[in-house]
């Protein structure tokens, strides 16, 4: 990208004021936090409801940035840069985009659906690769900003598009059309997903459908409902199952774990595709009706979706060996793909030391020189402390690089592969798929059992959003991590909570505090359960305690005085009603005295605990909880002329109670993807997912009996898998013998007999699976909800019993 301050000026009928008016801006950033950010970047300050990219512009210009697309300039800032002043910059980020759009004229393909629009982006890409040289959206960058930094990322050797495109509401997919321009759209399965946001599932395919309003085709299942919707003019390329109405008939066959699939079109022809599951049938039919409608043959139609593989969209984070903690993006390699990954390394990086295993790159669009070049400047930029390069063609033009080790393939690094050489640090690993990176993952990767809690840290990030919208822009928020990050894992939840800027992170007791410090979390922290014994602990690591009584208080100044600290910072604890720790009213004037004229400790909050703010039977009481904390608290201020951070909302107060937010906030279990009635849980996004493997299946015939104490016997003869799961991971006995149930293939399985320590059995009568296949012990199916109803218990006792033995991995879409 080149484009010069008067290109900007014009596209985005913006306001000028600056000292540089000839600049040229090559980088296009919204995320004031990306190391990429740099004299060559023009920087859209994006107001959101939870967020505004006006407040960091003061410290993009410390850092170099000059251009910035803004509402206002800055108080302070003046003078200092280049602003085009606008009145909204989201739709400056989409002007910019449409008009940056018109200076390409390849043709492009757009996706859109409720279901399947990245799948089918990523195998296009595969599909016609060897033709091309595409551009397509990076990861899931389908939404409404997402759209327009993937066209952002054009470049003049570029001939194909491929975009994908998501909405949640009406008026959303009108201004996502200019910017994409499509030639060729594709409707992906029409499914529930974001039904909220639209009065019918006819508005929600009507929107969708704006897409493609100038598309020379529309390729799409012959479905009456959606082709009544389309919009008038549209030549459509209709398929369907055996449907000889459409323009493409096709007769699906399931064979020994593949699917045939025989295309009736212009003569008979057969692909055979490596997977029987709908979705991906649906999403394979969608890449061969692409490839018809661009006059592929039927041959190489047929040779190229036989070799169609199951896509990895995630980036995940892994323990590894020797301290080690690994991101995992091991099946791609571009150039857009590649900035994404590094600004998610820094996010989550838990060691100084950075360590980057990168594969030759491909589908850059520039040529290779010029596209190394990028490279090397973007690993410089995040201060890559060593980079193993895997290609030839990386081997060569990062040769010069710092620290560079290269490998001509894969294979020369796995031969002379030492664990020692990997000691604390952070690992990213990106390739493209046919370097088989995952064969170096293997290797890095700490080795557990197959059992696996899965943490979305995207979903994480959702429900942390979703309880901002309910604040006010000032309102603090605190988000607590304590008891492992309620057995999500503490670590890598504060690393993204660190990166969204909440204010306060909360842990229970001063070792969580500890670990998170050597984990390199420097997010304020305070201790809520503090022992006296760890205060000393505390001051080292710059860790602030919750005091709940004089004699707590006594114990804590003294030290400070003992220390020669000044105003450390401290948080008044006051029970207004749970009964639990703090002060009562009673005991005020004592607090009051200990306080006055002490420069020993700072106040900084003051906070109390609501016990029954998710029950609306007792919102009286939750009422005079809050009266008696205004009151107190009023009191303290008032006596000792302070004014600290108040805050009294727990993740159900948020929700109930927000007329009562002060000046912070504590979000809790909400922010792990759990509510506490349907109408808030419909908001959220499930966070954690416990998987396993089939170990084996056997068939059992009847009147034999499955597992300890023979509880189960079988009546008729069942199927039954055997699973690596069982109490010692957390999993309670009492949710066995026909109460609970894991999910397999989509299907229910319920548990047979007694769970065992390390082991359950469960019955997959008439459920299409094998040894090796995934099942699901909690997640969207069964919910935590759903098991802790059955087991008369609360979510967050079944979150946190989740063994440590069980492995964490951490991805993000």
């Amino acid at each position: 990208m080149s484009v010069h301050t008067k290109h900007i000026t014009h596209w985005l009928n913006a306001r000028f004021e600056g000292n540089k008016p000839d600049a040229e801006i090559d980088n296009v950033s919204i995320d004031s936090r990306s190391l990429q950010n740099n004299s060559g970047t023009l920087f859209f300050a994006l107001a959101g409801q939870n967020r505004d990219g006006h407040q960091f512009i003061p410290a993009l210009i410390e850092k170099g940035v000059q251009n910035f697309v803004v509402n206002h300039i800055p108080h302070g800032s003046e003078g200092k840069a280049n602003f085009f002043i606008v009145p909204n910059t989201l739709t400056a980020l989409q002007d910019f985009a449409i008009n940056y759009r018109q200076l390409y004229n390849f043709p492009v393909i757009a996706v859109t659906g409720s279901n399947g629009k990245t799948i089918v982006k990523e195998w296009l890409n595969y599909l016609l690769s060897p033709d091309y040289n595409i551009i397509r959206s990076p990861k899931s960058y389908n939404s409404q900003v997402g759209v327009a930094l993937s066209v952002i990322g054009i470049n003049e050797h570029h001939d194909l598009g491929i975009f994908e495109a998501g909405i949640s509401t009406v008026g959303e997919m009108e201004k996502l059309e200019p910017i994409i321009r499509p030639v060729i759209g594709i409707l992906t399965h029409i499914g529930s997903a974001h039904d909220e946001g639209f009065e019918s599932r006819d508005q929600k395919i009507a929107e969708k459908l704006k897409l493609f309003t100038h598309v020379k085709t529309l390729i799409l299942q012959n479905n009456p409902q959606v082709i009544r919707l389309v919009p008038y003019g549209v030549h459509t390329f209709t398929w369907g199952f055996n449907d000889d109405n459409a323009v493409v008939s096709i007769h699906c066959k399931v064979i020994s774990g593949s699917t045939q699939l025989t295309f009736n079109y212009r003569g008979t022809f057969t692909v055979n595709i490596p997977f029987t599951d709908d979705a991906s049938v649906e999403n394979a039919i969608s890449c061969a009706m692409t490839m018809l409608s661009m006059d592929y043959s039927h041959e190489t139609i047929a040779e190229r979706i036989s070799g169609l593989y199951s896509v990895e969209l995630r980036l995940q984070v892994k323990t590894a060996i020797n301290g080690c903690t690994l991101i995992d993006d091991s099946f791609n390699s571009d150039y857009q793909s590649l900035k994404i990954a590094l600004d998610f390394l820094e996010q989550q990086k838990t060691h100084q030391e950075k360590t980057v295993i990168l594969s030759d790159v491909f589908q850059s669009g520039f040529d290779t020189s010029v596209l190394y070049r990028k490279v090397a400047k973007l690993l410089s930029g995040h201060n890559i402390s060593r980079v193993i390069g895997i290609g030839e063609t990386i081997s060569r033009e990062l040769a010069d690089f710092p620290n560079f080790y290269p490998y001509k393939d894969t294979r020369e690094f796995l031969a002379n592969f030492k664990p020692s050489g990997f000691n604390d640090q952070t690992i990213l690993v990106k390739g493209a798929r046919s370097f088989r990176f995952d064969e170096i993952v293997v290797l890095l990767e700490e080795k557990t059992h197959e059992t696996v809690l899965e943490i979305n840290l995207n979903a994480v990030v959702h429900n942390l959003n979703f309880y901002k919208s309910r604040l006010k822009a000032e309102t603090k928020i605190m988000v607590m991590v304590k008891a492992f990050g309620y057995g999500a894992g503490s670590y890598e939840i504060a690393k993204t909570l660190s990166h969204e800027k909440v204010d306060y992170l909360g842990v229970a007791f001063a070792d969580e505090g500890i670990d998170l410090r050597n984990a390199g979390i420097s997010t304020p922290i305070i201790v809520m359960n503090p022992e006296t014994t760890a205060f000393g602990a505390m001051i080292a690591y710059n860790l602030e305690p919750e005091i709940y009584s004089a004699k707590e208080l006594r114990a804590f100044i003294t030290l400070a005085q003992q220390k020669n600290l000044s105003n450390y910072p401290i948080h008044i604890k006051l029970d207004t009603g749970m009964h639990r720790l703090g002060f009562q009213e009673n005991q005020l004037e004592e607090l009051i005295s200990l306080l006055r004229n002490n420069n020993f400790v700072e106040v900084r909050s003051i906070f109390s605990h609501l016990s029954a703010a998710d029950s609306p039977q007792f919102e009286d009481f939750t009422l005079g909880q809050i009266s008696k904390f205004d009151k107190w608290s009023g009191q303290i201020t008032e006596a000792l002329a302070i004014n600290p951070i108040r805050h009294i909302l727990n993740t159900s107060g948020i929700y109930h109670y927000p007329e009562a937010q002060y000046n912070m906030v504590r979000l809790g279990i909400g922010l792990y993807g759990v509510g506490n009635d349907a109408v808030e849980q419909k908001f959220l996004q499930n966070v954690g997912t416990l998987k396993t493997v089939i170990l084996q299946i056997k068939q059992v015939p009847a009147g034999d009996s499955v597992g300890y104490g023979r509880r189960f016997m079988a009546k008729q003869p069942v199927s039954v898998a055997t699973l690596p799961v069982g109490y010692a991971d957390g999993i309670r006995r009492a949710w066995g013998n026909g109460r609970g149930y894991v999910t397999i293939n989509g299907r229910k399985a319920p548990i047979l007999g007694s769970i065992c320590m390390d082991m359950l059995m469960a019955d997959v009568t008439g459920i299409d699976c094998k040894e090796g296949d995934t099942a699901v012990i909690f997640g969207e199916g069964p919910t935590v909800h759903e098991m802790a109803k059955v087991l008369e218990t609360i979510p967050y006792e079944i979150l946190t019993s989740i063994s440590q033995r069980v492995k964490r991995v951490f991805y993000k879409e």
